[in-house]
């Protein structure tokens, strides 16, 4: 998976100063891959759909 090629989408919860964000792209059918916005060109997490929605809900509450 290329990091320049995807789209990729910060939390609109993200503020514009910079500081620790993460970034996920919605393009990859199953699967939410998941990168620190701070190193584009670093480690990619890639966690099953079903496993990231359970994570939101979890944090939600």
């Amino acid at each position: 998976m290329k990091t320049t090629e995807s789209i990729w989408r910060k939390s609109s919860y993200s503020g514009n100063q910079g500081g620790e964000c993460l970034e996920v792209r919605d393009d990859v059918p199953g699967v939410v891959p998941v990168r620190d916005s701070k190193v584009v060109e670093g480690p990619i997490l890639s966690v099953s759909a079903s496993a990231w929605a359970r994570f939101l809900d979890m944090a939600k509450s």
